[in-house]
């Protein structure tokens, strides 16, 4: 549910509330209030036992992340998330079609050599064993590569210009099938699941004890912003940082110098500073700091090696 979407809702039932009130005749309004009254601790026990049932649908549904054992939400199934997965790959296919590079390319090649010495060293790991790895290099500028949850791997040329060797592009990679060996598409998707339908309540809260709408929408874009800035996206580094250790342990037991990790970051912070790229605060951000990263990189180095 979008957050237009959210906040239609919320501010449709709040007004139409507040309308149907408005029409009541003043003896009416006061049995509502007497029978408000009368039953309010059968309204406390509704409330409290909506509160219970959220609470007991989060913690039955906390399972532990792979490899790294970290407690997570999910709400999805393999084969419902499947279908999404599938739907998001015939968008880049279709995307990306009149830029794909054949299997006979030299680059094509490089990468999928990368990928077979990733997957094969690691296939004692239950969930690389799972997947059907594919490739897909994509001809554009753009230093990206990512995987989706059902082990379709897209890498795009400009990321190849920016990496020195095939160590670095080892760990690109490696973090990249992190991604998806850990499921993270499948628990961001729960979480916001989670958080739209306890948006919905807050949102309808704040249009509720807001007497004018100009206020609820302020109350609402400040309830929007703060959890962006104090969950989404702290969240998204903390997955970010799983999936660089776990991509390290991947690199190192495919025999790469696993210290070309950091050495990368160091290449990309020094490169748009040269380009004179606006450096974003890390609290602004979905990823860590490239100086962060690169710490949390040298830190984890030691222990894989």
């Amino acid at each position: 549910m979008r957050y237009f979407q959210k906040s239609d809702v919320c501010a449709s039932v709040v007004q139409g509330i507040r309308k149907w009130w408005s029409a009541l005749p003043p003896n009416k309004k006061e049995l509502v209030k007497e029978a408000a009254r009368r039953n309010k601790w059968k309204i406390v026990l509704g409330l409290c036992s909506f509160g219970i049932i959220f609470i007991t649908f989060y913690f039955t549904h906390l399972e532990e992340t792979p490899i790294t054992g970290r407690p997570r939400l999910l709400v999805f199934g393999k084969e419902h998330f499947a279908e999404l997965s599938q739907m998001e790959y015939n968008m880049w296919v279709e995307e990306c079609k009149n830029k794909m590079l054949p299997e006979t390319h030299t680059l094509y090649q490089v990468i999928e050599k990368v990928v077979r010495l990733l997957t094969e060293s690691n296939k004692d790991v239950p969930q690389i064993a799972e997947f059907n790895w594919t490739i897909h290099v994509v001809e554009d500028p753009s230093i990206n590569a990512f995987v989706l949850p059902n082990g379709q791997i897209f890498v795009f040329t400009g990321l190849l210009g920016a990496v020195s060797d095939v160590n670095q592009l080892s760990f690109i990679l490696g973090h990249e099938i992190a991604h998806a060996v850990l499921g993270h598409a499948a628990e961001k998707a729960s979480l916001t699941h989670f958080l739209d339908f306890l948006s919905v309540i807050i949102l309808t809260m704040i249009w509720a004890a807001c007497p004018r709408d100009s206020l609820a929408i302020l109350g609402q874009w400040i309830q929007s912003r703060f959890q962006e800035l104090l969950f989404d996206r702290p969240y998204n580094r903390t997955l970010e940082a799983e999936a660089d250790r776990v991509g390290l342990q991947l690199t190192a037991k495919a025999c790469m110098d696993v210290r070309a990790s950091s050495v990368f970051w160091q290449q990309m912070e020094l490169f748009e500073t040269i380009q004179g790229h606006p450096r974003v605060p890390e609290w602004l951000s979905t990823h860590p700091s490239h100086e962060n990263r690169i710490k949390h990189l040298d830190r984890l180095i030691p222990e894989v090696s």
